[in-house]
């Protein structure tokens, strides 16, 4: 009887390791094609005209930084545009006030470091809200807004003990 059970496990053993192996060298394979003989740069023909490469429009700006002042700028409008529109709809503005101004403040430092300049410009000069802004503020409000727990401190014997001593 042993003997039948040890062969049983024995096969489901070998069919095991050899489906480990092969699952192994085929998720280590490389995909990338040999590398062919590097040509002269000369021989090798532009893929667009020089005239339609250089005006080629993308969706982000390469190399337009955000001053610092656009910055300060943007997160004062943002969150002063926040804080109104909050506002609007509280029912106790004495208590909402405080709370909504810290949300407002949050989101707003939030969005602003990662700020692009087209963002920046849309919103200050153009007073537009583009996608990618509404994108970063649904994100941030998720950062700042979501209730953040205190992990609870040890229990010794079912009483919790005090962490100051």
């Amino acid at each position: 009887m042993k003997n039948s059970v040890l062969k049983k496990y024995t096969h489901g053993l070998i069919l095991l390791t050899g489906l480990i192996f092969i699952i192994a060298f085929s998720g280590c394979s490389d995909d990338k094609k040999p590398k062919e003989d590097v040509k002269p740069a000369a021989s090798v023909a532009p893929a667009q005209p020089a005239s339609t490469a250089s005006t080629a429009q993308f969706d982000h700006a390469h190399g337009s930084e955000v001053t610092d002042m656009e910055k300060h700028k943007f997160e004062h409008d943002f969150a002063a545009q926040c804080v109104a529109r909050e506002m609007k709809n509280s029912t106790n503005q004495e208590e909402d006030s405080k709370r909504i101004s810290k949300s407002c403040e949050c989101i707003a430092t939030y969005i602003m470091k990662d700020l692009t300049a087209q963002e920046a410009e849309k919103f200050i000069k153009e007073h537009e809200h583009p996608q990618s802004l509404t994108i970063k503020f649904e994100a941030a409000a998720y950062e700042c807004l979501q209730e953040k727990t205190q992990p609870a401190g040890p229990k010794l014997f079912g009483k919790p003990t005090d962490n100051n001593v």
